[in-house]
């Protein structure tokens, strides 16, 4: 499947949507910073995440403009606040090919968080510092040397932070950091997080969801079919489920990711250690 035409422009668009909301929020008073944050901006920010995990796998440009596809994700990445896109990808081709692989794939919880995170207070408090932990997670579990293109990203992001404060003050900073922060914790869109990989029925370890949010993450419900073909882009997953109906109309799935949040705090079945582990054996470079 080719790369997808119109990702790069909903993508500017959005950009250049948060740049004219760090405007506007520069002079409110700080508690409406706070509530813009989290209902339009943390909105737009987890929306722009996904569309970073699109662009991770060259949906932007195609697989053979790969260095497009980079630079690309670094000027989604602005309006996070955050460096993010550069280093998601390096992780997220293991999170494909070693799907909830011991030690490998880093979006599965460390034995800490399971033990720790297991009554309904602690999980509402670990879904509040799941950015955090999505952060310090992979230096733990599958550490990796940090790239020419990460440290690019950084200067990037560090320079765009910068250019806003200089023009607008910190208002603007906050707004887009705690959106970003706020949006992937307690918050109905980050209910995919959990949605995709965790055992809420015994023996399936990924699931779908078709809901209207699809329309604001660029399809990451669509996550059994993500799985099964990765190259093919968010905007054509609904034709791809369409396509092979026989299969996927037979698959349990989710209807809702606010339920799905719901269930997982107050479901004494549910929490980290609500995934599977998989062991993998994996060739040492000599």
């Amino acid at each position: 499947m080719g790369p997808d035409p119109q990702l790069k422009w909903v993508v500017s668009l959005m950009v250049l949507t948060q740049l004219v909301a760090c405007y506007l929020v520069k002079d409110l008073p700080w508690k409406w910073v706070f509530f813009w944050a989290y209902a339009f901006g943390g909105c737009l920010n987890h929306s722009m995440t996904l569309a970073i995990h699109d662009i991770s796998h060259n949906v932007a440009f195609g697989n053979k403009e790969a260095k497009w596809n980079r630079l690309f994700g670094m000027f989604a990445n602005l309006p996070i606040g955050v460096p993010y896109a550069t280093s998601f990808k390096k992780y997220h081709v293991d999170h494909h090919r070693y799907l909830a692989g011991d030690g490998l794939d880093v979006d599965v919880p460390t034995a800490f968080e399971g033990r720790f995170f297991h009554s309904p207070p602690r999980k509402i408090l670990w879904l509040f510092l799941q950015p955090v932990f999505y952060i310090l997670r992979p230096l733990y579990v599958n550490p990796k040397p940090f790239t020419s293109l990460e440290v690019i990203n950084f200067a990037v992001q560090l320079a765009y932070d910068l250019l806003i404060y200089s023009l607008w003050g910190p208002k603007p900073v906050f707004y887009m950091i705690a959106g970003s922060m706020l949006a992937m914790g307690i918050h109905p869109i980050s209910g995919h997080f959990i949605a995709e990989h965790y055992m809420y029925l015994k023996g399936f370890d990924t699931f779908s969801y078709y809901g209207p949010l699809n329309w604001l993450t660029f399809n990451v419900g669509y996550h059994m079919e993500h799985h099964d073909f990765p190259s093919i882009p968010g905007s054509k997953l609904p034709l791809v489920k369409k396509i092979a109906a026989e299969y996927y109309d037979h698959l349990p799935y989710h209807t809702s990711w606010v339920c799905v949040l719901w269930d997982f705090v107050f479901c004494d079945s549910l929490g980290p250690f609500a995934r599977v582990k998989r062991k993998y054996k994996v060739a040492k470079a000599e």
